[in-house]
């Protein structure tokens, strides 16, 4: 059985780099034997993407904990650059990519920068700009330095991206690249919809950093600033939030 979803955005290759993350995300997984699925991609174009379809149900704590456990393992890959040799989506914005040798970088101008040059509101956009450009130092060094490695991120890691069948958990609908594996559990803790179970499994592979709690405002801050350039002003007080720690390093 298949599973049909048809393009509905204002770009023409979204699906194709969705079918492209979703291929990358099996690949690595398979290679490596994690207890994770991806749907198979059976066919893509511009118009649409066929996938193998899911036959979702809820939770179990185990699945839960399976999730939280392989996520982790995914993380623990090493991978020797950050970023994307392509560019591909953040739900129904670009998102840019490229390579880099370090994180910092690659965070500071294809995440952060990206979304604030977005921003239509020029006193905004101007504000965040000030703050970020007046910080740019020291956020990428303190970047860097509590970044362990590269690792695979799903990159849109909300509850919605999740789903589980009677056996297994699956992964979709990715934003892929690779980067500080802290950016997945950032985004997981912004809507919700994670319990205990998932946390507890994953820190017992990958414990949280000691500066997880400063990492999870600025990872979050993009995509806070993405929803707030599609979905308006909901999202602005979380974006200055962001940008106020930022001040603070």
């Amino acid at each position: 059985m298949s599973f049909t979803k048809h393009n509905s955005s204002r770009f023409s290759d979204q699906l194709i780099k969705e079918a492209s993350g979703l291929e990358l995300l099996r690949e690595t997984i398979a290679s490596h034997q994690l207890n994770l699925r991806v749907p198979q991609v059976l066919s893509v174009t511009e118009r649409e993407l066929v996938l193998e379809k899911i036959k979702s149900t809820s939770p179990s704590a185990k699945q839960m904990q399976t999730l939280g456990h392989e996520l982790a393992k995914l993380h623990c890959i090493k991978f020797e650059q950050f970023g994307l040799d392509e560019n591909n989506y953040i739900g129904l914005n670009p998102q840019e990519n490229g390579l880099y040798h370090d994180w910092g970088h690659f965070f500071y101008e294809k995440r952060l920068m990206f979304q604030v040059e977005l921003i239509d509101s020029q006193r905004v956009r101007e504000s965040f700009l000030e703050i970020l450009s007046n910080h740019r130092e020291r956020l990428i060094d303190w970047l860097n330095e509590h970044c362990e490695h590269a690792s695979l991120v799903h990159g849109d890691l909300w509850s919605g991206n999740v789903m589980f069948d009677e056996t297994d958990v699956w992964l979709i609908d990715p934003a892929v690249y690779f980067g500080d594996r802290e950016v997945d559990i950032a985004m997981t803790e912004m809507f919700g919809g994670f319990n205990h179970h998932f946390y507890d499994a994953y820190h017992d592979v990958l414990p949280r950093s000691q500066e997880y709690g400063t990492k999870k405002v600025i990872y979050n801050l993009y995509h806070y600033l993405n929803h707030y350039n599609l979905f308006g002003e909901g999202y602005l007080s979380a974006c200055q939030r962001g940008v106020a720690l930022i001040k603070e390093l």
